[in-house]
């Protein structure tokens, strides 16, 4: 007999975990989450036949391994709140923290949501069974995660509608091989951004003002198990990784890396209350990210460079002018905002011509969560 699950973190799909959150949402915080702009999470959609042909026999042993590891569901019934769940005083939080921490919130809820509804559709398309498990597996994490989220959110007054965001969002096409690269670094940086926290509030509990932190771990092993699924389907076929694609791979390491400084230099206030400096975590997020990439990507960035930091700084100013001349608006607030996007793209273009560092890509790729 099947017991329906009450909380989305004891769903045993995606679909029973979003039917659960769909009973609660918040006006305020869905029209944040249906914001597309190029800093906000958005939601993909690609060639799912393409997909579907995935062969995984030359990566079988790890792939099989993977995937009895995520049958295995050990982090099932994890995401809820428990006796650990310290009493939070929204009321009595610091204004400014309590929007920066809110916009942190509902921007974590989307982006692991929109991983949930790319797999779960992967999953309804396809008729590849080793690839419609998996995203039939990740999708079910995904959606606990997203469903946790909003349970944070709920006691600020606020909730995500998960259900209307599947159904209204606009979806943006990428190739399956974009999809690849974006979703892998995602997923891998995604672990090092929560690792690095989770590490950091241990030897620091003074600054964990809020108790969804102390869930950190398990959940960034999700996203690193998640990363290892996309090594081994680009390892799967060696073209994804070699010639021009290699382009492509860089275009993307510094998409998410820039991304990343740019949002996280928009939350002052949080990292502050965290205890935590933005260049400081950045440069972080950024080695550990380069170090598990070299499971399957022939290149890191040379985050060492001395034009690395500069451009970032340049283009975090660029991008503070953009919102600027846009809130001042008139022919002078569009003149500045244009001004800063056209320096913004530059700084982008100086970042990305920065020579990359070349590696030998190991003959075994999966690797365990080692920080």
């Amino acid at each position: 007999m099947n017991v329906q699950a009450k909380h989305s973190a004891d769903a045993s799909t995606a679909e029973e975990a979003i039917a659960i959150q769909e009973r609660f949402d918040s006006t305020a915080a869905t029209e944040l989450a249906m914001q597309n702009t190029l800093l906000t999470p958005r939601f993909y959609t690609t060639d799912f036949d393409e997909m579907d042909a995935i062969d995984v026999t030359p990566v079988r042993d790890d792939w099989d391994s993977l995937i009895d590891r995520m049958v295995s569901d050990p982090n099932k019934g994890h995401f809820k709140k428990n006796e650990d769940w310290d009493h939070v005083d929204w009321e009595g939080m610091e204004p400014e923290l309590k929007k920066e921490f809110i916009d942190f919130l509902v921007s974590s809820c989307t982006a692991e949501f929109s991983g949930c509804v790319l797999y779960k559709e992967m999953k309804r398309r396809g008729s590849n069974k080793d690839v419609t498990q998996l995203f039939q597996l990740m999708a079910r994490d995904e959606a606990r995660h997203a469903g946790f989220i909003n349970d944070a959110l709920r006691e600020a007054g606020v909730a995500v509608n998960l259900g209307f965001l599947t159904q209204k969002k606009k979806y943006t096409y990428f190739k399956p091989k974009f999809i690849y690269y974006a979703t892998y670094l995602s997923e891998k940086i995604g672990y090092a951004r929560y690792i690095t926290i989770f590490r950091h509030l241990q030897e620091h509990p003074e600054h964990r003002f809020h108790p969804i932190f102390k869930w950190f771990e398990e959940w960034c092993n999700d996203e690193f198990a998640h990363g290892e699924a996309f090594a081994l389907i680009m390892k799967s076929d060696p073209k994804l990784t070699r010639g021009r694609n290699v382009l492509w791979i860089k275009f993307f390491l510094t998409a998410v890396y820039a991304t990343m400084y740019i949002r996280d230099h928009q939350r002052p206030r949080f990292h502050a209350a965290l205890g935590v400096d933005p260049d400081w975590y950045a440069h972080e997020v950024f080695t550990k990210t380069s170090t598990l990439t070299r499971q399957i990507f022939p290149i890191t960035l040379d985050i060492e460079n001395p034009r690395w930091q500069r451009g970032l700084e340049r283009l975090q100013r660029a991008n503070v002018d953009m919102a600027e001349g846009r809130k001042q608006g008139g022919i002078d607030g569009r003149l500045k905002s244009l001004g800063a996007q056209m320096r913004a793209a530059a700084c982008f273009v100086d970042l990305y011509t920065i020579p990359a560092k070349t590696h030998a890509v190991p003959a075994s790729t999966r690797l365990e969560p080692a920080y």
